[in-house]
């Protein structure tokens, strides 16, 4: 079975890397001093006139001390206020010169410095990974031309089309004001009555109660930026993009109720995740594909191309794979990396431009007004993780946290002294140049008639889901909707989704205890494929398979299976009723992980069923049936070793469908290993 490869080519230069070293500090080793240099003689204690006397002022080791930390937090993100990062490469396929002059798609093998951060919307920073939400997908390029920012989302479309309201959509997502609550959930009356007022996010909602707002991993998650950009090549001809991350794994995700046991087990699931393949080299990859559209088709489609609100469908408009991202290093310091990252849409680098995206137009000053809220000033770009590879020159010199020590006499344009420099640079020399689109028309408070179609791609959508997914979106509509104390509320969420489909709709109105809709679907047939994740790729490399096991195991047959499953790729936890080591019956001994109380059946992708004999061997049977029923009701594979038959009995064996026998079964463990690649088994529903 064919698994992603690890791009961690040895001596490719890293010249983001490079530039942040000078300022990476090592502190292990060295003595303590104030944050002039002053050497500490005593950190344990204040200054006290007598042992048991009074603190005294002149203490200030002690005041700067506290004084720091009293000012060590800075204001949160209002939204994506929890994430996490990472740095890596990407690495150019084949070359976009035929449509943009952007310097890093132009040869193919040009490797970019990246540094990528994922997050939630909706929760803060001390919430849960796990939540059903929006979540951001972020992506700094260091370029040669300066830094590019693609900011996305797991959701290809937007919840609105016009970005005056986007205010009023966040208000209405976070916690109600008057008790600040329910944190990282939308699951309450605000946000629906939200929805049910402003009809154009059905789409987006849509997306919302599907399975791709609780995603395995961030690994296993798509990105999309859902604006429409335009590539722009050195004859000046335009050309419509779209920009996708493709992960190589797959685009798989978890479950309701597991979503729900892991934001309380492992709140930090994701990060988590994150951190730890890529510290044991099981590097996160994604694909970076595009959909273009010639300007000259921009009005061919029956679907406005610049709403925000629609996608493109794949099988129309094809993505073309040009590169990968492999995520390849952790960050040394949260707080100084992922924390201080600042992103910007305006970002860009020649060759790529704005369209009249509604909503990117309006995402073109807020970021810049957030990140100096948050960084202390308009000088964040010189916080180390945001500083450009190469050198900038401007007539700024001032303004909270300068580090740059610019010695010139003059800072302003035009001027004779330094005989008009720093100047501008022409396009033909790679100077920024904005495409000369045409624009015509009236100022007026509106927006397009052609966007005003705000079910048909909800519909495409539905139409598109396996069963499967289907019950999954009434199952997320009927519990966030049950959560919301307005009658009225509920009622009009259902009389609108029963323009996306009214069999739906229905069913949820059953679940929530209001009268069944009147009207019927919109009359879309058409459906994508794309748009499913059944029918996603399949690996079982970086999944994790549980091993229930205690003493008297079969050495040879669990060893090699073990074997088996590491040589795919298979993360392998052992778990057991105790910390130490367990020894079989031919004296192999196997170390175990995680006991039953420091783990759960929600954190893993399978489960080996070993068995064997423990000192408290009632508790090692309940604890491994409470196991195995979990793993069970998820649809999870379960690899059955011969001492762990008695676990499954005859009476039981009516669905087993994953389960898979080691007895008398020369092929198990790659039949376990395809299984595990399988993820789900939903013919047990």
């Amino acid at each position: 079975m064919d698994k992603p490869s690890n791009n961690n080519e040895k001596g490719n230069i890293n010249k983001k890397n490079e530039q942040l070293d000078q300022y990476r500090i090592q502190n292990t080793g060295k003595k303590i001093t104030t944050n002039e240099g002053l050497k500490v003689a005593d950190n344990h204690a204040t200054l006290k006139a007598g042992n048991r006397g009074p603190v005294l002022m002149q203490d200030f080791h002690f005041f700067q001390k506290q004084m720091h930390f009293d000012q060590e937090r800075i204001p949160e993100r209002v939204v994506h206020a929890r994430g996490a990062g990472a740095h890596g490469e990407f690495e150019l396929y084949k070359s976009m010169n035929q449509y943009t002059k952007a310097g890093f798609l132009q040869e193919p093998g040009t490797k970019t410095p990246v540094f990528a951060r994922f997050s939630t919307v909706q929760g803060g920073r001390g919430s849960k990974d796990t939540a059903r939400d929006i979540r951001g997908f972020a992506v700094k390029f260091y370029t040669e031309e300066g830094n590019y920012d693609l900011l996305g989302l797991q959701f290809p479309i937007f919840v609105l089309h016009d970005a005056f309201k986007f205010v009023d959509s966040q208000h209405a997502l976070k916690p109600e004001p008057h008790n600040e609550m329910p944190t990282a959930s939308a699951a309450h009356d605000n946000f629906w009555d939200f929805v049910a007022n402003n009809q154009e996010s059905a789409h987006f909602v849509m997306w919302a109660m599907s399975d791709r707002a609780i995603p395995r991993s961030w690994r296993m998650m798509e990105g999309f930026v859902i604006n429409t950009f335009r590539f722009v090549n050195d004859q000046g001809k335009a050309t419509f993009v779209k920009f996708h991350w493709k992960p190589v794994l797959g685009v798989h995700s978890l479950l309701m109720e597991e979503a729900q046991i892991i934001g309380g087990v492992d709140p930090d699931y994701h990060r988590r995740d994150l951190y730890e393949c890529i510290k044991s080299g099981a590097f996160p990859e994604f694909e970076l594909g595009v959909q273009m559209i010639p300007e000259k088709d921009e009005h061919k489609f029956d679907f406005d191309v610049l709403d925000p609100t629609k996608v493109w469908p794949e099988e129309i408009i094809p993505v073309d794979i040009i590169g990968k991202m492999t995520l390849n290093k952790n960050v040394d310091n949260f707080f100084a990396e992922t924390e201080q990252v600042a992103f910007d849409v305006t970002n860009l680098v020649p060759g790529i431009d704005f369209t009249d995206d509604p909503i990117l137009q309006g995402r073109t000053f807020t970021y810049k007004i957030t990140q100096s809220h948050r960084l202390g000033g308009p000088n964040y770009q010189e916080i180390p993780i945001n500083q450009s590879l190469c050198p900038f020159h401007n007539n700024q010199r001032q303004g909270f946290k300068r580090h740059r020590i610019d010695v010139d006499q003059v800072n302003y344009y035009k001027n004779s002294i330094a005989n008009n420099t720093p100047g501008p640079t022409s396009p033909e020399e790679g100077g920024y140049h904005h495409y000369p689109d045409k624009v015509e028309g009236r100022k007026v408070k509106a927006s397009s008639d052609s966007f005003n179609d705000f079910f048909s791609h909800a519909r495409l959508f539905w139409n598109s889901l396996s069963q499967v997914e289907k019950q999954h979106v009434i199952e997320a509509f009927s519990f966030e909707l049950g959560k919301v104390n307005n009658l009225s509320v509920r009622k009009q969420v259902v009389d609108m989704f029963a323009n996306v489909d009214k069999e739906m709709a229905t069913i949820i109105a059953y679940h929530i205890a209001v009268d069944p809709p009147k009207g019927n679907h919109v009359p879309v047939t058409a459906s994508s494929p794309a748009l499913s994740q059944a029918n996603t790729k399949h690996f079982p490399h970086t999944l994790t398979a549980g091993v229930i096991i205690s003493n008297g195991f079969n050495g040879k047959e669990v060893k090699n299976t073990i074997d088996i499953l590491r040589q795919h790729g298979v993360f392998v936890k052992v778990i057991s009723d105790k910390l130490g080591d367990v020894v079989g019956e031919d004296g192999t001994k196997i170390k175990v992980d995680h006991t039953f109380l420091t783990t759960h059946n929600v954190l893993l992708d399978s489960l080996y069923v070993v068995g064997g004999h423990s000192d408290h061997q009632s508790i090692f049977n309940l604890k491994t049936s409470e196991f195995i029923s979990g793993i069970y009701k998820h649809y999870k594979p379960i690899g059955v070793a011969t001492t762990g038959q008695s676990f499954f009995q005859p009476s039981e064996q009516n669905n087993l469908a994953g389960v898979i026998f080691a007895e008398n079964n020369q092929n198990f463990g790659e039949e376990f290993v395809s299984a595990i690649a399988t993820q789900r088994f939903w013919k047990r529903m």
